[in-house]
């Protein structure tokens, strides 16, 4: 007869969990939060100390009801959301509607999923922890007091629908501060001279470096010509050789934002999807005869700890599968880096690194399998010996010019066996091989190549780089990033291109209104020491009404001068030359979610739209007949198709090229890169660069 009630978030983490504990326990699910503010109003009395107004949420009565019908045939009620903020937070709203006793100790917390840690952590229970629940209902509430007060304003003198969050508000602002940079730079020629040398059978570059001695910029053609002439009728002669042994060093093991960035790179993952599917491997996965497992330890955490057991676990499969040489003498500890870094969780790790990823292939999903596969190869990496690579850097001299040869090899692979970091713009390093030199060799000239570049604008923001740059500026913590992402998109205040953030116009006009009459929401600075004051309310160094006392003051002047000041906007609508198919009235241009998009003029006795379309100039390689246009979904994410819709159902996310294979005659697509534009065949192999991209494209 079971005695206990063990409350979670999710059924799929009550099943996981209900299996560890056996008969005597009932172990039911909260479906996430059972009370939050009102929908309908502010619901926060600002004069009463911030005191927040909870309801029910909508449609979670019965939840509710059958939570405490079986609270009432118990001994015991353990309540064991996330290890989180937001986890102590619907702790203690449970234990406000189930009317538990403030003085029991109820709350059970685990960082992993596994039959031990579960069993572990009921024999020490605890109080729920105040300083985590304040500290979750302080964000609430600025995030709520911000909304629900800049919102309404902007209704009225902007346009009906807007809203304005306050750490949303920042990363738009980010997004659209690099639109600015990108259109006010101004590109800056200069050039490279490459020479094709031969020695025997091989064959290698080296890049000008050097006039006379000192380091030469070539920044216009006439330097160019300068340098080419003087090397007219040189021989190549091999100078200075340096042979160097460096080491690599491997990627401390995963935090939330690390896993979502490079799950982003390698996988394509955007943020939301890295985090379900996490969350999916977190609260456990159904392994034949081994039951219900947790596969991964918790997921939001900031924190690159590991503990000794999972170390000397690692050690083992290390020394066992790749040799004694691939497990450094003493293990490896990584110390935080992000700002604010709480520490207050283990890195994300697999909960048994003997739990090798092609042996559960069979029981996970294909996204669950590459995710596991991605933390499981990072961890044991992160627990590896350094990779060593031999360097060589060759001065070559020809007249007074010198090029400069550099290469490399792997001599030791170490952690490099296992895994090796991606990075934004998709390359990968690869040994580049120079044949053996020696200084007076004397080289073959087989071509000197001059080539014209121009600088590049910083790029675009991906969902990686831009949840980097949220960490590096203290902006978020680890639980918001993913949902600020999606926030912005779903408001439409930006759109994705090429899996770059842009800013929408209705993003930029929002951000007009509040870098005038908010600035300190936008500003950088402020909006990280909001959130190191949250951090003090969770260590308990601050108090929570104090922190909303402090912001709320000077908001609320800005607030009643923004009332008075800031001018109604009329958005006029613009017209456009086509007419509505469905009553003849001309159509306009409208702002919506995802940019413009064309509506009649005749609403709301005509409620017809469409989308802009953009025909890029390739015919349809599908029926033939149509024309590829530029589509958006309706997550605003741009994908080609055949104009031709319904008729021909050709869709592509990669733009298509109007260029076949010269191998198999399949169409291609083009792929960008820092390095440039490849085309790729949609059929075989082969694929080619249409663009190079020059050096400072880079970030």
């Amino acid at each position: 007869m079971a005695d206990s009630l063990v409350i979670v978030e999710s059924p799929a983490k009550a099943k996981t969990i209900g299996k560890y504990l056996g008969s005597k326990y009932i172990v039911k699910a909260s479906m996430g939060h059972i009370r939050d503010l009102p929908k309908s109003q502010t619901g926060v009395e600002v004069e009463n100390n911030f005191n927040p107004k909870y309801i029910t949420i909508r449609g979670k009565g019965s939840v509710l009801k059958e939570l405490k019908d079986a609270s009432k045939k118990v001994k015991n009620v353990y309540l064991a959301a996330d290890p989180d903020r937001e986890g102590e937070a619907i702790a203690w709203h449970l234990a406000h509607a189930l009317d538990l006793d403030d003085t029991q100790e109820c709350r059970v917390v685990f960082n992993e999923i596994t039959k031990q840690a579960v069993k572990d952590a009921f024999k020490t229970p605890r109080k729920i922890n105040m300083n985590l629940v304040n500290a979750q209902q302080a964000r609430r509430i600025l995030d709520r007091l911000v909304g629900y007060q800049i919102s309404p304003l902007l209704w009225k003198k902007v346009k009906k629908g807007l809203s304005a969050g306050r750490v949303q508000s920042v990363a738009v602002k980010i997004i659209m501060d690099r639109e600015n940079e990108i259109s006010a730079f101004v590109p800056e020629e200069y050039w490279s001279i490459t020479a094709r040398l031969g020695i025997k059978d091989s064959v290698f570059e080296a890049k000008f470096h050097k006039m006379n001695g000192v380091k030469k910029e070539l920044g216009r053609e006439s330097d160019v010509q300068e340098v080419l002439k003087a090397i007219e009728g040189a021989d190549f002669i091999v100078g200075e050789v340096k042979e160097k042994e460096r080491q690599r060093h491997p990627s401390a093991p995963f935090t939330t934002s690390s896993l979502q960035q490079e799950a982003a790179r390698k996988l394509g993952f955007r943020a939301s999807k890295t985090m379900s599917v996490a969350q999916q491997l977190y609260e456990g996965v159904e392994l034949g005869k081994e039951g219900t497992v947790g596969l991964i330890t918790y997921m939001r955490t900031d924190s690159t700890r590991i503990s000794t057991t999972a170390q000397d676990e690692a050690k083992e499969l290390i020394v066992g599968k790749y040799g004694e040489k691939f497990a450094p003498e003493t293990p490896r500890q990584y110390s935080k880096k992000a700002a604010g870094a709480q520490d207050a969780h283990e890195a994300i790790r697999p909960t048994s690194v003997l739990r090798e990823p092609d042996s559960v292939k069979e029981y996970l999903s294909r996204d669950q399998f590459r995710l596991y596969k991605l933390v499981w190869e990072r961890f044991v990496s992160s627990q590896m010996s350094s990779a060593v690579l031999d360097t060589l850097s060759v001065d070559i001299q020809a007249g007074p010019a010198v090029f400069r040869a550099v290469g490399s090899k792997v001599s030791f692979p170490g952690f490099m066996k296992v895994y090796v970091e991606g990075n934004d713009d998709g390359t990968t390093e690869e040994d580049k091989y120079l044949p053996p030199l020696a200084a007076g060799d004397r080289l073959e000239r087989r071509e000197v190549e001059p080539k014209q570049h121009f600088t590049q604008p910083p790029p675009r923001y991906t969902e990686a780089r831009l949840v980097k740059t949220l960490e590096e500026l203290g902006i978020g913590r680890p639980s918001t990033y993913a949902p600020t992402l999606e926030t912005i998109q779903k408001r439409g205040y930006v759109a994705i291109e090429e899996k770059k953030f842009m800013p929408t116009e209705l993003g930029e006009l929002i951000i007009e209104q509040m870098e005038q009459f908010f600035p300190e929401i936008l500003d950088v600075e402020f909006t990280a020491h909001m959130e190191e004051d949250l951090d003090h309310v969770e260590e308990g160094s601050e108090d929570w009404v104090e922190v909303l006392a402090e912001f709320y003051g000077p908001f609320k002047k800005r607030l009643d001068v923004a009332e008075e000041e800031m001018k109604e906007i009329e958005i006029v609508d613009e017209v456009s030359d086509e007419l509505c198919e469905k009553c003849g009235s001309p159509m306009v241009y409208k702002l919506g979610r995802f940019g413009k998009f064309l509506a009649c003029s005749g609403f709301p006795d005509c409620r017809n739209t469409k989308p802009i379309i953009k025909d890029i100039g390739v015919g349809c390689p599908k029926c033939g007949e149509g024309k590829v246009v530029e589509r958006r979904s309706k997550k605003g994410r741009v994908f080609y198709g055949c104009d031709r819709y319904p008729e021909c159902d050709f869709v592509s996310w990669d733009r298509p090229s109007a260029k076949s294979c010269p191998e198999c005659g399949a169409w291609m697509v083009e792929k960008r890169s820092k390095q440039g534009v490849k085309l790729q065949c949609t059929s075989c192999d082969h694929t080619e660069m249409v663009e190079e991209a020059d050096d400072e494209a880079a970030e």
